[in-house]
């Protein structure tokens, strides 16, 4: 079995665990404290990590749980989280263009942000991070199936909501 790295194995991960915890709260500064307190989490079960067959996997599930218990907390507390992810803008488009793929992009994002909070993270494992079926399946402790009909149905939903809006 392979000797599992902080620096090598778990740190190049923080990107990709900030991406989905972003997916499922809503909020930069929350996603940044969740990936913080994922990566404080597996540095102190550091001894057990010979058990542990996929560390990204293993990584992705925490932060995942991590993210709905924050959601579950600030749902308890009554805080709105609608908060709005901006993109850099493309400086090779005209002023116009970029307008409009801003609010392309705002809709988008409104409307992934309405989905159903299972729709959403599978959407953002597959479509972002580019996580097969079965490592979805994985992390989300959930079959395969399950997540192919939950994908199929929250792009039917960005899709129909979308061209509602064009």
């Amino acid at each position: 079995m392979k000797e599992i790295s902080f620096k090598n194995d778990v740190l190049p991960l923080k990107d990709k665990l900030f991406r989905l915890a972003l997916r499922i709260t809503l909020n930069r500064e929350e996603a940044e404290d969740i990936v913080q307190d994922t990566l404080m989490k597996l540095w102190n079960q550091r001894d057990e990590w010979s058990a542990i067959q996929n560390m990204e996997t293993y990584s992705m599930t925490i932060c995942r749980n991590l993210s709905l218990d924050a959601i579950e907390k600030k749902e308890r507390l009554n805080i709105s989280l609608d908060e709005t992810v901006h993109d850099r803008p493309d400086t090779s488009r005209t002023q116009d263009e970029e307008l409009m793929k801003q609010q392309q992009l705002n809709t988008v994002m409104r409307i992934i942000g309405q989905l159903p909070e299972k729709q959403r993270t599978i959407m953002q494992l597959r479509d972002i991070e580019g996580k097969s079926y079965q490592e979805i399946a994985d992390i989300m402790s959930i079959n395969v199936s399950d997540v192919k009909v939950n994908l199929f149905r929250a792009r039917q939903k960005v899709l129909g909501s979308v061209n509602k809006e064009s």
